[in-house]
């Protein structure tokens, strides 16, 4: 069963959605609990719901553990009353995935940050053909453990699987840093790389829920086989090959649209970027509710024909500068209208609301980015993000004790001392600094310089602070 969009949501059960969504933007947690695990006791392949579910209980938890609070003690207490139901999931999903990811629910609905009950919905997602909700859990799991290295790889290869190359890419990386002699993660990220160009499987089908999970596994030897069949050939000739057949099988299954989508992904490696753009046009056409991946590949797509455009033009033009400032300001109006375009499309997708307020953000609007920042932190899967981008707004129009309390809430919530950290923390001693608490400035320096003397300007910052103190 493919996860769900909101098109494909039943009326009664979307209006339940809605006031659990509404609820959980006026703070009523318990009320918008009740109201979203109602929807997805009707639809538990509906994401956005389980989405909204997973924000409610976080809220409603409080503090994430380890930073202090109350939170602690309702972890441990949880810990002890969810055994059994533990148990009772464990055995459900050997026959009942579903029933399996409801009962782990119940669990959340109390004690959001149960690592054990996390892992569990995880399995279950995935065996419920679920990876966004899977992925959602595992984020969660890597929150508390930052350094647990199964959760990561399998983070990784969930992600890869639903289309998000560049956070596999991230994890598997961070991987080999934390693992530099492990054969089994060097060898996951050798395999990333190497299918990276083959977009046959299906993957990017999951990450919208149209894709079956199961027939990207299916598909993963056969095209493993193509690879190895095809390892001296240039990778221009592998597209050519594939798109000499999907063409032929599309003559037959005219309605094949993981078929159109691959012959799309083919031209658009091959810069035949209005060939590719017809296929994405000719699956719109062909589906009757939205698809946002679908929008997004279109987006993506004609950004990277302009791109190609852009390197296309002659350096030794007397009129060069003025081409290249033409095209990127062009290319800058058409990014944020069609992101513009997709928040209205597909209002409460919380990821295309952070993905605006970035745009935003780059483009000097800063009011507007506020907005979309401060919608977009409900996601649990860019809440950091988008604090850390918020605090950045307040600070650029000189609202320092906003930016201050917002990096402070964000430094709370991140666990591990990763990059993220080091730069909510940089951000965070930057306005400080401009406040004139030059103290409190230079310990948020002296945290990072402890761990990274070769972060930005901080072994400047720290020795020129040491210098003045004699």
């Amino acid at each position: 069963m493919p996860e769900k969009n909101l098109s494909a949501i039943a009326r009664p059960q979307r209006d339940l959605y809605e006031r659990g969504n509404l609820a959980v933007q006026r703070q009523n947690y318990d009320y918008a609990i009740t109201m979203l695990s109602q929807v997805l006791q009707h639809e538990p392949a509906f994401y956005l719901a389980r989405q909204a579910l997973r924000t409610a209980q976080i809220k409603k938890g409080g503090t994430v553990p380890g930073s202090g609070g109350t939170s602690f003690f309702k972890k441990v207490l949880g810990g002890a009353s969810s055994s059994p139901q533990l148990a009772k999931a464990q055995m459900a999903l050997r026959k009942d995935p579903i029933e399996a990811i409801q009962i782990a629910e119940e669990i959340l609905n109390s004690d959001p940050w149960n690592n054990s009950a996390h892992k569990l919905l995880a399995e279950a997602a995935v065996a419920a053909d679920f990876p966004r909700t899977a992925i959602l859990s595992l984020e969660m799991v890597l929150r508390n453990s930052p350094k647990d290295r199964e959760v990561s790889a399998k983070l990784a290869e969930l992600c890869s699987k639903s289309g998000d190359v560049k956070r596999a890419e991230a994890i598997y990386e961070e991987l080999m840093r934390a693992h530099p002699h492990d054969p089994e993660i060097a060898q996951a990220f050798k395999n990333l790389t190497a299918h990276q160009t083959l977009s046959e499987g299906g993957y990017e089908k999951l990450a919208d829920g149209t894709g079956s999970y199961r027939d990207a596994l299916r598909d993963k030897d056969e095209a493993v086989k193509l690879e190895q069949e095809n390892r001296e050939v240039k990778t221009t000739d592998v597209a050519d090959q594939l798109i000499r057949e999907y063409e032929g099988r599309v003559v037959a299954e005219p309605k094949n649209l993981k078929l159109l989508r691959n012959l799309a992904e083919l031209h658009a490696q091959k810069k035949e970027f209005d060939r590719a753009l017809e296929y994405y046009h000719r699956i719109k056409a062909a589906e009757s509710g939205g698809d946002p991946s679908l929008d997004k590949a279109i987006s993506d797509t004609t950004l990277k024909k302009i791109d190609w455009q852009l390197s296309q033009l002659d350096p030794t033009a007397p009129d060069y500068q003025d081409q290249v400032a033409r095209v990127q300001a062009e290319r800058q109006v058409f990014e944020l209208g069609e992101c513009r375009q997709r928040v209205d499309r597909y209002p409460t997708d919380l990821q295309i609301r952070f993905e605006y307020g970035e745009l935003l953000f780059k483009a000097g609007k800063i009011g507007e980015a506020i907005a979309e920042f401060q919608k977009a932190q409900q996601n649990p899967a860019r809440r950091l993000q988008a604090m850390s981008y918020l605090g950045l707004c307040f600070a650029r129009r000189n609202m320092n004790d906003l930016a201050a309390r917002t990096l402070q809430n964000a430094i709370k919530e991140k666990l591990a001392f990763d990059d993220e950290k080091k730069d909510l923390i940089y951000a965070l001693g930057c306005v400080l600094e401009k406040m004139g608490k030059n103290e409190e400035a230079i310990e948020q320096f002296k945290q990072i310089y402890e761990v990274d003397i070769g972060y930005k300007d901080v072994a400047a910052k720290v020795d020129a602070f040491y210098a003045a103190q004699g």
